[in-house]
């Protein structure tokens, strides 16, 4: 059987490991990171079908890691989760890709089902190119 994987990003200890420990409970694989430096170095090593990154963070904030991490994998799904929401910062995020923004404490059922659909977005991009390779193969070989 399968499971999603995640990267689950909060400088705040306690909450990435209650929250990972109920995600991991249905069925998912979660890594975490307390800051934007580790988040930025696992999301380059791992392939995660959703990334759920803490806004407010000292040192790289939340807007800056996404940045970083979207420029190193264009395809990331990045779920924003924050206390401090603004309609500034959620506009902010969705223009630099992250896919959703909840505030915290999230609801666990909608962020499990945001997560399944970052996931299958994620697939269908995966899938998309794979066509366009093979096609852009085929071209090339005259077929």
């Amino acid at each position: 059987m399968a499971y999603q994987r995640v990267l689950l990003v909060d400088d705040e200890v306690e909450f990435i490991e209650t929250l990972s420990q109920r995600m991991e409970a249905r069925g998912l694989k979660v890594d975490t990171a307390t800051n934007g430096s580790e988040a930025i170095k696992l999301a380059g090593e791992n392939y995660y079908d959703a990334i759920i990154l803490d806004l407010n963070m000292p040192g790289l904030d939340g807007i800056e890691t996404l940045k970083k991490i979207r420029d190193q994998s264009p395809d990331s799904q990045i779920i924003l989760l924050t206390g401090y929401a603004t309609v500034e910062k959620s506009v902010e995020a969705v223009k630099h890709g992250a896919v959703d923004f909840l505030e915290k404490p999230a609801d666990l059922n909608k962020l499990m089902s945001i997560i399944q659909e970052a996931s299958d977005k994620k697939m269908m991009l995966f899938e998309k190119r794979a066509e366009d390779d093979i096609k852009k193969i085929m071209k090339s070989k005259g077929w």
